[in-house]
């Protein structure tokens, strides 16, 4: 059986979705981020040496990192399913989004909730105008322009089909919902870019992702 440790409002929520894409029967270990630091519990470290989420274990296996996890799951559970046919033009477009999720598009948005923290967070009186001004100066000269490219290509790849490897969902639309969901939450994602937000209102239909987030609570979309 497999087990996700799930963490809330995680990269984990992925793993759910897909495997319910898939019908694969899971259990759910659930672990609680710090209320205060934000920071996932010492106890995932029992998992996995890093401590962090998405891993899951299936039998002897431990496997972590949102990218393998998926193409692990679709590899053996997959069938033919959520993933076009190995070596075509589809397979390497579809492996490109697999790795641009989290390799290209999460780390502005990374960055951003970090100087997010920083501009908004408690700190003596006499640092904070210089804190707040740096900030405020690293978002609109790096961050900002950053997603905004990263939103402008993404807008431009749903140009010809509602999904980012074709006309066909596939596990590369799951492992990109984070950082959209991410950007729908804090990088300015919103309905000025409608071929990304009716991405989002897609995604949001599916069965298996409604159901997902059933089983794996409340997710606020944080980047973690």
């Amino acid at each position: 059986m497999i087990v996700v440790h799930h963490l809330n409002n995680s990269r984990s929520q992925r793993v759910l979705w897909l495997l319910e894409e898939l019908g694969v029967p899971y259990e759910i270990q659930r672990y609680q981020r710090d209320a205060r630091t934000m920071l996932a519990p010492p106890e995932l470290k029992k998992v996995h040496p890093l401590g962090k989420s998405p891993v899951i274990t299936d039998g002897p296996r431990t496997i972590a990192e949102s990218g393998l996890i998926v193409e692990y799951l679709v590899d053996k559970h997959g069938g033919g399913k959520l993933a076009p046919p190995a070596g075509s033009e589809e397979w390497l477009r579809y492996k490109y989004w697999l790795h641009y999720a989290e390799g290209s598009a999460m780390p502005p948005l990374l960055l951003k909730l970090v100087f997010d923290r920083i501009e908004s967070g408690p700190m003596p009186f006499f640092v904070k105008p210089v804190a707040k001004a740096i900030a405020r100066q690293v978002k609109q000269t790096f961050i900002s322009p950053q997603i905004n490219l990263h939103l402008d290509y993404l807008e431009s790849q749903l140009a010809q089909s509602d999904w980012f490897v074709g006309d066909e969902f596939t596990a590369a639309d799951i492992q990109m919902s984070f950082p959209l969901e991410a950007a729908a939450m804090r990088g300015g994602l919103d309905a000025s870019r409608p071929r990304l937000h009716g991405f989002l209102q897609r995604i949001h239909a599916r069965p298996a992702y409604r159901r997902a987030l059933e089983r794996g609570g409340k997710y606020d979309f944080v980047p973690a």
